[in-house]
């Protein structure tokens, strides 16, 4: 039998990335910075902003939008469902064995941050993978401009 081991990375279509950010989430942000001009806090802050429970991951930090940053995913304490990564494309690989032991249920890897090879070793431990893009231009794309995550608990 062939080998059937994706070779080419697809996004999800874009119900499964509404559904992704449309639904409350618990959501580790590595690289988050304290720095407010950077666009990790931005996004954090966003994603705060749309009711999602954001975890900030940043060994140089203590805390970040008003939450306790932790030093790596395997010191986060409680569920995560997603993992967004700003951080080089070489940290990738790393991140998502971390991202797997821990559970995670999304790997999320903004503009700009692109590996291949761990996006495919992540959905193929059963993440759900989006890369390269950015929720601050998916929120509008997919839900409007002022668009917040669905009222209720989760």
């Amino acid at each position: 039998m062939p080998d059937e081991t994706p070779t080419e990375f697809r996004n999800p279509v874009d119900d499964v990335i509404r559904g992704i950010l449309g639904t409350r989430r618990t959501i580790a942000v590595v690289g988050c910075s304290p720095d407010p001009t950077r666009d990790s806090h931005r996004i954090a802050r966003l994603l705060q902003e749309r009711g999602h429970r954001v975890i900030p991951v940043n060994p140089a930090a203590d805390v970040v939008l008003g939450e306790r940053c932790r030093s790596s995913l395997g010191a986060i304490e409680e569920a995560v469902e997603v993992v967004d990564v700003f951080r080089r494309p070489a940290a990738v690989p790393a991140i998502v064995e971390e991202a797997i032991a821990i559970g995670a249920l999304v790997l999320w890897l903004q503009l700009g941050v692109v590996h291949v090879e761990a996006a495919l070793r992540a959905q193929a431990a059963g993440l759900t993978v989006v890369m390269d893009r950015c929720p601050a231009i998916e929120y509008p794309r997919l839900f409007g401009k002022d668009a917040t995550v669905g009222g209720g608990e989760s």
